[in-house]
């Protein structure tokens, strides 16, 4: 692993122990002693920390705020020109094809833009800002913070600790809050279905941060294992593995992020990519779908796992992109994706795990309720 990048925290995760791995091009903690069970159940009784620092941090830059969105809508299909400042919203870039090249979280800061994306796209997404944007804008990759989340129900009182306003805070709000004498970018958002907060802080303060509050009673480390788990029961979406270039947002069930304004008759409908084949899969719906699954038996089905209607069937339906076992739930759950005429909530359909059929039920996610403070 010598070649990978390290983030600002990688000689806190081993001095507690972690399990390092390859990640996203960058050596990240996968796991902890206690494990990812304990991890996953301890984000979801209390409050973990995670570090998302290998994830790429933008700010886009104009002559106003407005300017920034314009330009923006022509790349991302969801109403950035309506967010009000101090408020974040999840989108994602489409392509020609109408498929999704990265989802991502934007931030309206007053004048600029704050995007958050992911870190194995994040070289691409960063050249397909500046190829399109600049220089009427201004794209500037931001190297020097790291990102951490906090995430679970004791997470507001722990960062509440340290700066009150934390409390204040709804879900997707953003606001720059002082954590121990540091100035940090916040958000109240998270990847886990839990509430919590991402925490963008300059690079040489994050290891120091990050003690504080891992010293808080309730915080422990938590790493990409469990927040994989985690992520899963919440029924969100791993680029590359649940979305990617080939899958439209109407296939992945993400059309929830594309607002009024920007759908078929809305005032500011189409002109970004793929905008075409989105409306079409919208209006007339498309020949697959994301959905949840609940296998039937104690046997996770993971990521690979071809689907067919019936035991018998020789032609797939389908395929899992993620699963494992839930420990909220108490029981293996996934998604993947299958033909719309089997996609409804109840449908039986059965999945090949080792040369065997086992069946599964087409599930409603999330399979845990989301905790978000509205």
């Amino acid at each position: 692993m010598t070649d990978l990048k390290k983030t600002p925290l990688h000689a806190l995760h081993v001095s507690l122990g972690a399990k390092m791995v390859p990640f996203a091009g960058y050596e990240m903690p996968v796991q902890y002693p206690p494990g990812v069970m304990k991890e996953h159940l301890h984000t979801r009784a209390k409050a973990g920390l995670f570090d998302v620092s290998h994830m790429g941090q933008v700010i886009i830059k104009g002559a106003s705020y407005a300017a920034v969105a314009t330009g923006l809508e022509r790349l991302i299909p969801v109403d950035i020109l309506g967010l009000a400042e101090g408020r974040q919203r999840y989108g994602f870039f489409t392509n020609a094809d109408g498929g999704i090249a990265d989802d991502l979280m934007l931030a309206n800061r007053g004048d600029h833009v704050f995007m958050v994306v992911n870190a194995a796209c994040k070289a691409a997404d960063i050249a397909h800002l500046k190829a399109a944007l600049e220089p009427e804008l201004t794209v500037t990759e931001i190297t020097d913070r790291a990102l951490l989340a906090l995430q679970g129900p004791a997470a507001e009182s722990v960062l509440a600790t340290l700066d009150p306003r934390a409390a204040k805070m709804r879900f997707m709000d953003v606001a720059t809050l002082e954590l121990d004498g540091v100035w940090a970018w916040v958000s109240r958002s998270g990847y886990t279905g839990e509430d919590g907060y991402e925490i963008s802080i300059p690079a040489k303060d994050a290891p120091r941060i990050a003690q504080v509050l891992l010293d808080h009673p309730a915080v422990a480390p938590i790493g990409l294992g469990a927040r994989d788990s985690l992520r899963l029961e919440a029924g969100l979406c791993l680029y590359g593995h649940d979305i990617d270039a080939r899958t439209s947002p109407v296939e992945g069930a993400l059309t929830w992020a594309i607002q009024k304004v920007r759908r078929p008759g809305g005032a500011r409908a189409g002109g970004y990519p793929g905008a075409d084949r989105i409306a079409a899969e919208m209006a007339n719906g498309a020949a697959r779908k994301r959905v949840g699954l609940m296998p039937q038996g104690r046997a996770p089905m993971r990521e690979g796992v071809v689907l067919f209607a019936d035991a018998e069937a020789t032609d797939p339906i389908g395929m899992i992109t993620s699963g494992g076992f839930g420990p909220t739930v108490g029981k293996p759950v996934a998604m993947g994706y299958v033909a719309a005429a089997h996609a409804t909530v109840g449908t039986q359909i059965f999945g090949e795990l080792r040369g065997k059929r086992q069946a599964l039920t087409v599930a409603p996610m999330p399979f845990t309720p989301a905790n978000f403070k509205r």
